[in-house]
């Protein structure tokens, strides 16, 4: 697809189009830093020394990869590969709901609660390529791109940035402007875009929608049409996605237990990017996505909206024994369950535990919640 820069206002947010990739692979094969960091992936037991002589290696089979793929599909085929090898080493069961009562031709707005920052747009990129869909863009914030091939990478694999490093109220607004056409381009020409509910993982296991996201969507639409048209221009589907072991949990809770002693949590150098190797790797029992009804009726502001959004993905949250234990509905669970679940708490003191705890336990709290606000 060759479009001209003069009309291309999305050219540094948006993914790469396939007469971009065969030149976008060949700088990834000689940089140094991404050679390496796929050495050490291979090859995590060696010693330092002897993984820096295995790196031409490491680079030869690269480039034997990378030659055979000139578009972003043929890209996906080979990220395929290792995610199947990636589910069944850290998955038991992966299951999917929803996905039938939505249309194949179809563009959808997905927006999703956020539990791992790789593995959430992951899955729900995995349901399609399953169904043999074509995959969907996915909003992802620039401060996980702090490295140059990180960025390449993912905007390979049909990632668009979420810029969240601009200063200044007038950057800020153009920036945000920017996403807003973006996104609303996507859907009108067909690419369906997945989104998290909020900025961050819901590190406390509260799924909570941010209206200013809402409002976001509308940004670039305000002259033309009201709050209601453009949302339901962009065909909204809320997505739950639901972990029975979240491989970051004891991380989350420390980061938690740190920022309410001290007030403040001081975020390592490259944290994101070993949370993001963490949630890739580790082991996370059942998962399941749920995708909901797409938001048809007129919704008058960002904060009811945000309120629907709410209600479905509680309410279409998979519960996993993990959950009614912390929550103390070991009625629904085995003993057996329950040993699996104690054992994730080994070294965290009591605050760390108890913060893990609830982490697990608020799916269970806000799907009762939404249960009794219906009865209401």
């Amino acid at each position: 697809m060759e479009v001209n820069v003069q009309q291309d206002p999305f050219k540094d947010i948006r993914p790469y189009y396939d007469h971009e990739v065969e030149a976008v692979l060949q700088n990834l094969l000689y940089d140094n830093e991404l050679i390496g960091a796929v050495t050490q992936y291979q090859f995590p037991s060696l010693p330092a020394w002897i993984s820096r002589l295995l790196r031409p290696v490491v680079r030869i089979g690269l480039a034997r990869e990378f030659g055979e793929i000139q578009s972003v599909k043929r890209f996906q085929r080979m990220v395929a590969k290792y995610m199947a090898k990636m589910i069944a080493r850290s998955t038991t069961r992966l299951s999917c709901s929803g996905m039938d009562n939505l249309e194949d031709d179809e563009a959808y707005l997905f927006v999703s609660n956020h539990r791992d920052i790789a593995m959430d747009p992951a899955f729900v990129n995995w349901t399609h390529y399953q169904r043999d869909l074509p995959t969907v863009r996915v909003a992802i914030g620039d401060n996980l791109l702090s490295k140059p091939y990180i960025s390449d990478l993912m905007r390979l694999n049909k990632s668009f940035i979420v810029k969240r490093s601009p200063k200044g109220p007038r950057q800020m607004m153009a920036a945000v402007t920017q996403l807003s056409a973006y996104i609303d381009h996507s859907i009108q020409e067909g690419e369906s875009v997945w989104i998290a509910q909020r900025e961050g993982r819901a590190k406390n296991g509260n799924d909570k929608t941010d209206p200013a996201l809402l409002k976001m969507f509308y940004m670039s639409q305000r002259k033309q049409r009201s709050f209601p048209e453009a949302i339901k221009r962009l065909k909204i589907v809320p997505v739950s996605i639901s972990y029975e072991f979240d491989p970051c949990d004891q991380a989350k809770a420390r980061e938690l237990a740190a920022h309410e002693q001290d007030g403040v949590y001081e975020k390592g150098q490259h944290e994101d990017i070993e949370s993001i190797v963490q949630g890739i790797t580790g082991f996370k029992g059942a998962v399941h996505i749920h995708f909901g009804d797409v938001i048809v009726e007129d919704f008058d502001s960002p904060e009811v909206l945000a309120a629907e959004l709410d209600r479905q993905i509680h309410q279409n949250y998979f519960l996993h024994p993990s959950n009614y234990i912390a929550a103390g509905r070991l009625e629904k669970v085995t003993t057996q369950d329950q040993d699996a679940f104690e054992k994730r708490f080994a070294g965290l003191n009591h605050r760390e535990s108890e913060i893990m705890r609830q982490m697990y336990a608020y799916p269970v709290v806000n799907a009762e919640l939404k249960k009794g606000d219906m009865r209401d």
